[in-house]
């Protein structure tokens, strides 16, 4: 005889439990459980059967595995909780028996994080549990950069303390000297959302977003509670990431912080960067950031290698000049080139030495910043692509290279407001505030460029410096088009010209709206002349001088084109008013309607028409025929694959036409 199962002893009812039940199991409370389960990646689960997963008579929302809670009965941080639950109830009882001193004392011992910036708990042990390996870490920075990032611009509330924010902002600008030191930045956009950032760092592509630097409004309907326990945690895993980075480059961690130029507004420029490996050549921007030049080597040193250069030299000269071949296994400045063992093999795709490295794109550049310009994303990318002398107006801050915009040195200025002339007084000196800085009204340095900030984005994400006259200030900017979106066959591409993209349907209406707009001109002049004559005709008293200056003209000239093209519209109403009534009396009659000859073009189009229809009518049928021949799973996946595709090109006959608007717009302008 078997053995008798019980009720909930085995099953979905032994697999999964309820939140309450966890709660009850583990012995904290309802928010510490929250925490609990962020920290240690432990979600909700969806048993199949709800019925008999939950063991009471009330309907249960919110199951877990049994196996996660078991797994939490182990973790350390249950007793801090349970810590901290017990001193606040002696906190409590002491006010309740009216004893404040004994509650000052006990609430003195106890860690408050909101006020004394000391947690009561390190997370360090969950980072190594979650994150064996240091490629795990970096597969999920993309979240925790994106989330510091925000909340390094909050502002500080009660549910957001000053410390918190001060935190996450120094883990980022940390974060950020390392992309500086390694260049390990590849592209960035400018959205609506923020400022999205890709790096590459040990071979993982890392996306994330950046809000622009706006006074953020916090709003009532977000659970900051939930989003501080994410933030909590993200700050302990950049952290350890940051440490682990900065060691792999050869430099100190923490770098010294000084926080009297932070208060300054200096930001990356408040740190400084040490190291074995940090040399001249690869000297961190914040040592050179309060205007100083750049220190040359030791004399001592540069003497000893001078000499030795000298007798290098001198043993070159003096000794036996005999040239020899290299010998093969000798290496050379040269490219290997791969050629086929054998003729006629696959040819090889030969290696291509590049010149110019895009990671030091702007490193024999220097910039200037205008006050308006957004100093912060772009002092963060143009240092990371090279660039180590970026000055700006004082107004923004410190740690600029300088803050002269009279500066000879200055190559590049970044300028964001529009080209305003303004009106010179007599008793004042013609500044504006909005257009002015140190220079005049729309004055310029000579040999020097002046970009709007889009240039510097397009720049680094075509890996080349952009032509500057399209960037120029007050100039229409080319579009700012995304670097992560990849272009398919079939699908719009907006770097390409529309008549090569567009469907032979499309070219046809586009081609008439045209003549309907050559039309519709054509019509309106005809208007006009016909009121300016009406207008002559009303003239009844004119002078004898006037009559003779209009009599040379009286002789007829010809039509102009524009009469031709009215002449025009008008035989083709007037044919068409025609072939209507032919059609209604051939149906009153029962007589064949009279085909009439009709416009050339307009008899073109409509063939066109005809076999533009007769052509997708084709391949409908095409497609109905070998949809009959499919089995029925096959057949609805082709359908949905056909759904998505209809959905695709339709969006993308959208995108075209709106573009096709705007380019008729922009003519229309330039006409």
């Amino acid at each position: 005889m078997g053995r008798i199962k019980k009720k909930g002893e085995a099953g979905n009812a032994k697999n999964y439990i309820t939140r309450t039940q966890a709660v009850k199991k583990l012995q904290i409370s309802l928010p510490d459980f929250r925490k609990l389960c962020i920290w240690k990646g432990i979600f909700p689960r969806e048993p199949r059967s709800r019925k008999k997963a939950s063991k009471s008579a009330t309907a249960s929302t919110t199951f877990y595995y049994a196996k996660d809670i078991q797994y939490l009965l182990h973790e350390p941080l249950l007793q801090k909780f349970r810590e901290q639950k017990a001193l606040e109830k002696k906190i409590s009882r002491a006010l309740g028996r009216g004893d404040v001193g004994d509650a000052s004392r006990l609430e003195k011992n106890s860690s408050k994080p909101e006020k004394t910036g000391k947690p009561r708990y390190t997370l360090d042990h969950v980072i190594r549990e979650r994150y064996p390996t240091f490629v795990d870490a970096l597969r999920d920075l993309d979240d925790c950069l994106s989330m510091l990032f925000l909340f390094a611009n909050l502002p500080s509330t009660s549910t957001v303390p000053a410390k918190m924010i001060a935190r996450c902002e120094r883990l980022c600008l940390e974060f950020q000297h390392y992309l500086i030191v390694s260049q390990s930045l590849r592209k960035s956009f400018l959205s609506i959302k923020g400022i999205y950032y890709q790096a590459s760092i040990q071979g993982e592509d890392i996306l994330w977003l950046a809000p622009y630097k706006f006074n953020q409004r916090v709003v009532g309907d977000v659970d900051f509670r939930i989003m501080g326990t994410f933030v909590e945690f993200y700050m302990t895993l950049l952290g350890f990431i940051n440490f682990r980075l900065y060691t792999s480059v050869g430099l100190k961690y923490p770098p010294k912080f000084d926080q009297a130029m932070d208060d300054e507004a200096g930001e990356l420029g408040a740190f400084k960067l040490e190291g074995n490996l940090l040399t001249s050549s690869e000297e961190t921007p914040a040592q050179l950031t309060n205007g100083e030049t750049e220190a040359g080597p030791d004399p001592k040193t540069q003497a000893e290698v001078n000499k030795l250069i000298r007798q290098m030299r001198e043993t070159e000269v003096d000794g036996d000049r005999i040239e020899t071949e290299a010998d093969e296994d000798e290496p050379t400045d040269g490219i290997d080139k791969f050629e086929p063992a054998a003729p006629g093999g696959d040819v090889l795709p030969q290696p291509s030495h590049s010149g110019s490295d895009p990671e030091s794109l702007f490193a024999n550049c220097t910039f200037y910043l205008s006050r308006e310009a957004p100093r912060q994303p772009l002092e963060f990318i143009i240092r990371a692509f090279g660039c180590k002398r970026i000055g700006w107006d004082a107004t923004l801050g410190e740690g600029a290279y300088t803050t002269n915009e009279r500066d000879p040195s200055i190559t590049h200025q970044i300028v964001d407001r529009p080209v305003i002339q303004a009106a010179m007084q007599e008793d004042g000196d013609g500044e504006d505030n909005q257009t002015a800085q140190k220079l005049a009204a729309n004055q310029r340095m000579p040999g020097r460029i002046y970009v709007q900030p889009q240039w510097v984005w397009d720049s680094i994400n075509d890996g080349e410096m952009k032509r500057p006259d399209l960037y120029a200030p007050g100039t229409q900017l080319p579009p700012h088009l995304s670097p992560f979106v990849q272009s398919t066959q079939g699908a719009y591409d907006p770097t390409m010209p529309l008549e090569d993209q567009q469907t032979e349907g499309e070219a046809l209406e586009d081609s008439e709206e045209e003549v309907d707009e050559d039309e519709e001109e054509a019509d309106d002049s005809l208007a006009v002349k016909r009121i300016e004559g009406a207008a002559d005709g009303m003239d009844i008293a004119r002078s004898d001088d006037e009559e003779d200056e209009d009599g040379d003209n009286d002789s007829f000239g010809g039509f102009s084109e524009n009469e031709k093209a009215a002449d025009e519209s008008e035989d083709d109403e007037q044919a068409a008013e025609l072939q209507y009534q032919r059609e209604l009396e051939a149906e009153l009659t029962g007589k064949p309607i009279k085909q009439t000859p009709s416009n050339p073009q307009t008899k073109a189009k409509a063939e066109a028409k005809k076999r533009l229809a007769k052509q997708a009518k084709e391949e409908a049928e095409d497609i109905e025929r070998a949809k009959g021949m499919l089995s029925k799973k096959k057949r609805r996946l082709f359908e949905q694959m056909q759904y998505t595709n209809n959905k695709k090109s339709a969006e993308d006959q959208k995108l075209r036409a709106k573009r096709r608007k705007l380019e008729k717009q922009k003519a229309s302008t330039k006409a």
